[in-house]
């Protein structure tokens, strides 16, 4: 089976994941959409939204992100 046949879609949420989800990215892999965590609330009154670096990345590379 060739890799370009392959849909995958990257279920992850630490910012460890980016390596691999790069490397999938660059290996020519079929990355159809990305499942991460829900946003955090940053900052001294949680009132600010901060996403996951896999989120990020994801949306720099125009890949669709779901968020439970």
């Amino acid at each position: 089976m060739e890799i370009e046949c392959l849909r995958i879609v990257f279920m992850v949420t630490p910012e460890f994941a980016v390596k691999t989800l790069e490397a999938l990215i660059d290996g020519g892999y079929n990355v159809v959409a990305v499942v991460t965590g829900p946003d955090k609330s940053v900052g001294r009154h949680q009132s600010e939204l901060k996403p996951s670096s896999v989120k990020q990345y994801a949306l720099s590379k125009g890949l669709p992100v779901l968020q439970p």
